[in-house]
């Protein structure tokens, strides 16, 4: 089956992606891939876990299950660290691809007060310039920049519907140019855009609860949303949708997590009734 249109086609891979001694995955809340073409995929719940499997979708490992406690997603940086937002311990944690933790942001355990990293954070992305960008979160309303050796920046952002403010920032990337794009979910139902310091520039309105992100090095953005997936090019332009109201079983319909590989192949982890990975291979 093909969804999709014209230059963003995809064929569906069924079946991708087993959990390890084929166990089944509990809550795959995010996904992302390395420069080596594995993928890492965050079990969120019941027993929390990055499970990492090769591009034909076979596991090969499992880490992170003496240190995370509700991971929420997950990002890879050009030199293939590890980022991973962990909204029950309220830390972002930077691994190694093997599991080593080579520095962490917040405190664990101790969820900081308004304004203060980090209270229940959704996303980590590092941008073009090294900076660190933090969607914060479930218990805060704001976006948190932090400089490449974690020395915090800068914070904008408080709950409301204005723009730059935000009713939950669920996810965060940013593009090649710099600016900053944040999933402001529930009731606003909206990407919102910022400069690299925070200023805000433009948003696209009428989403459908707008989960994951991902911007390719073409600045195409990538949108797991409500049922499915929304492709949109820098400018706001819908390229091509699916699923988004409802459509074959072979989409998700729980799309929470999404990922973009170099082959230009997406991957999606799905939170909800099926809480399955779906690969989508670009034809």
């Amino acid at each position: 089956m093909i969804l999709g249109s014209g230059e963003h086609s995809y064929q569906v891979v069924k079946g991708w992606g087993q959990g390890p001694d084929g166990r089944t995955l509990g809550i795959a809340s995010g996904v992302a891939a390395d420069s080596q073409d594995k993928v890492y995929v965050v079990d969120r719940e019941p027993n929390p876990a990055i499970v990492v499997y090769d591009r034909d979708g076979r596991c090969l490992s499992s880490w992170g299950e003496d240190f995370l406690s509700l991971p929420h997603e997950i990002f890879i940086d050009s030199e293939d660290r590890i980022y991973i937002a962990d909204c029950g311990d309220h830390t972002v944690r930077i691994c190694t691809t093997e599991g080593q933790i080579l520095k962490t942001l917040g405190t664990p355990n101790e969820p900081g007060g308004y304004g203060e990293p980090f209270n229940q954070p959704t996303r980590a992305v590092v941008a073009p310039t090294g900076d660190i960008y933090v969607s914060d979160g479930y218990g805060q309303h704001q976006i948190h920049r932090f400089s490449p050796d974690g020395t915090l920046l800068n914070t904008w952002g408080k709950e409301g519907a204005l723009p730059g403010q935000f009713t939950l920032p669920h996810n965060v990337f940013t593009d090649r140019e710099g600016r900053v794009l944040v999933a402001d979910r529930e009731t606003n139902n909206r990407i919102q855009i910022f400069d690299p310091d925070g200023g805000f520039l433009s948003e696209w309105p009428g989403r459908l609860g707008p989960c994951g992100l991902y911007i390719d090095a073409d600045d195409t953005v990538y949108i797991a949303e409500g049922g499915g997936v929304s492709i949109f090019n820098r400018d706001g332009k819908l390229l091509t949708c699916w699923n988004v109201l409802g459509g074959p079983d072979d989409a998700p319909h729980g799309a929470h997590g999404i990922w973009v590989d170099r082959h230009g192949d997406i991957y999606i982890g799905e939170v909800g009734v099926e809480n399955l990975l779906h690969k989508f291979v670009r034809v």
